[in-house]
């Protein structure tokens, strides 16, 4: 093959040609990611990058961890379900009881090593953190177990520019960095569930809260920093001034200090003819370890994460009234997005693409109403009017049917 050969066929991959399917002739004529490989510098002094791996290490600290967990948390602990999609009846769908049964007994245990938390938990890690959560999804050929779904480092995850669009086609590349043919690991489109948050038209991957959080997280890291050493006297805060003294006098008092009075406790004893003068860089108060700029921060993160400042630990001028009403606003601006985020995943990719079940999804339960009462006056009124009946009502609960 010639050089240029090779150069037109990949121009033609980054253009964004593709192989028309069988029986098809439309073509797309959009370009797919026109700018990702337009050249730009970021922002000056946006140091360190915002890798993979230092995102990882910022999702260590305290306050990233707790706005990670705060939505982490509550979503890997919902109820969920499967049921049947556009509000059928499981007795219209052909083996519907049947298929539920072993699609939840298959969520609930879905590889070997995982239960739905911990594997929940790993993949909604990566979305919130980088955007990137991904999920490989296999076929067992066993009924009662259809799926095996494994939790997969979404940073390792690589996309095809040049994907045919169908399902059964090489789509996903996983970069391991081992050498040789398991350096590279190549992925159909129905074998990888690939979360993005925040999709955008300009790049193939997701943005996490943390990437969008990441400067934030990184000036209260070195404003903390600042403030742990002024507060820990490991930085200097006065000076004295002794008058009418010769450099040697200096040099010897300094000496004097340093071997016989600093970190003994001794009282020191001074005979000079003037009386030495100390002279203060900072006020001694907290003004001076900017606690105002670390709340201000703490705030902006919050922000970054979709949550009330108060679930940073800032809880001025919060009461019962106002914590109930921002937990409120945390649960739908954060928390529900994200659930219905891997939901549709899970329905779309795990249930509808790979098993070819589209009457069937996956579901949490627990998205509508924030607490238990308020789901069961719902479902009350809703029983007392007619418009469900017992049997939908228990089975949006989790009971078996009566």
């Amino acid at each position: 093959m010639k050089i240029t050969s090779a150069l037109r066929g990949a121009l033609r991959r980054i253009t964004g040609t593709r192989v028309p399917l069988e029986g098809s002739n439309e073509k797309r004529r959009t370009v797919a990611l026109p700018s990702i490989l337009s050249t730009y510098s970021p922002r000056a002094g946006a140091m360190p990058k915002p890798t993979a791996a230092n995102l990882r290490r910022f999702a260590e600290t305290p306050i990233a961890r707790r706005a990670i967990n705060a939505i982490k948390d509550r979503i890997a602990g919902m109820k969920w379900r499967i049921q049947p999609r556009h509000g059928q009846s499981s007795d219209q769908l052909p083996a519907g009881a049947e298929r539920i049964q072993a699609l939840s007994e298959n969520f609930d245990s879905p590889n070997p090593d995982d239960s739905f938390r911990s594997c929940a938990e790993q993949v909604l890690e990566d979305v919130i953190v980088g955007g990137f959560g991904a999920i490989e999804v296999q076929r067992t050929g066993d009924a009662l177990h259809p799926l095996s779904l494994w939790p997969v480092d979404g940073a390792t995850i690589r996309m095809k520019s040049d994907w045919n669009g169908s399902p059964s086609s090489p789509r996903y590349v996983q970069v391991t960095g081992q050498l040789g043919p398991s350096g590279n690991i190549v992925l159909n489109d129905d074998e990888l569930i690939y979360v993005r948050l925040n999709p955008r038209t300009h790049s193939p991957f997701g943005l996490g809260r943390l990437e969008v959080a990441f400067e934030t997280v990184n000036a209260f890291l070195s404003a903390h920093r600042y403030a742990s050493r002024l507060a820990s006297n490991s930085v200097v805060q006065y000076a004295l001034w002794l008058q009418n003294l010769t450099p040697a006098h200096h040099e010897r008092l300094i000496r004097w200090w340093q071997d016989e009075i600093e970190g003994t406790g001794r009282v020191p004893i001074l005979s000079v003819e003037s009386k030495p003068e100390v002279l203060r860089f900072g006020g001694g108060t907290d003004a001076d370890l900017r606690l105002g700029w670390q709340e201000f921060l703490l705030r902006i993160i919050a922000d970054a994460f979709d949550l009330p400042a108060h679930f940073l630990g800032i809880e001025r001028d919060v009461n019962r009234s106002t914590a109930a009403d921002l937990s409120e606003q945390a649960f739908r601006s954060a928390i529900v997005p994200t659930a219905r985020l891997l939901a549709e995943h899970l329905s779309r990719d795990a249930i509808n693409k790979k098993l070819g079940w589209s009457d069937l999804e996956f579901v949490f339960g627990d998205l509508d109403a924030r607490n238990e009462m308020e789901e069961a006056q719902i479902q009350e009124i809703l029983l007392r009017n007619g418009v469900l009946t017992v049997n939908e009502v228990r089975r949006m609960r989790g009971f078996a049917e009566i």
